[in-house]
């Protein structure tokens, strides 16, 4: 299994990098304009939904855990044509917050264990998304 962490810091209040997260309409300012739809309900579906040059392109999963400005955590299937939608080919991603020398810190953890998984060395804010997540809560 891969798993793949990031790590940014940032300088804004807890409250807002949890809004950025859980919220659909600024969660679209940072994921390539992916429109999230869920609930934040423990075993309800999460689905991230995206149109690039007339084309549809959605992940889904179920939300797993979430507490309040420290921890969301879901399953998520990225559709592949040689990947059946079944358990194994999902992955994990969980969002860790905390404070730290003024700052929040935000780990993002990937637990990937599909096939062809790759294991990537830890990236920060070099990383395209998080300079977007970065841009959205330090504004």
């Amino acid at each position: 299994m891969a798993t793949n962490v990031s790590t940014i810091f940032l300088s804004a209040p807890i409250e807002k990098v949890w809004n950025a997260l859980t919220k659909p309409e600024l969660v679209k300012q940072w994921q390539y304009g992916s429109d999230l739809i869920t609930d934040w309900k423990v075993g309800n579906e999460i689905r991230f939904r995206n149109e690039w040059e007339g084309q549809v392109f959605e992940q889904w999963g179920t939300v797993l855990e979430v507490s309040l400005n420290q921890k969301i955590k879901y399953s998520l299937f990225f559709p592949r044509p040689e990947l059946e939608d079944k358990p194994e080919n999902y992955f994990i991603m969980s969002y860790v917050l905390s404070e730290e020398n003024q700052k929040v810190k935000l780990e993002i953890i990937q637990e990937d264990n599909r096939p062809g998984s790759v294991q990537e060395k830890p990236q920060g804010e070099e990383n395209p998304i998080l300079q977007a997540l970065k841009t959205v809560v330090e504004a």
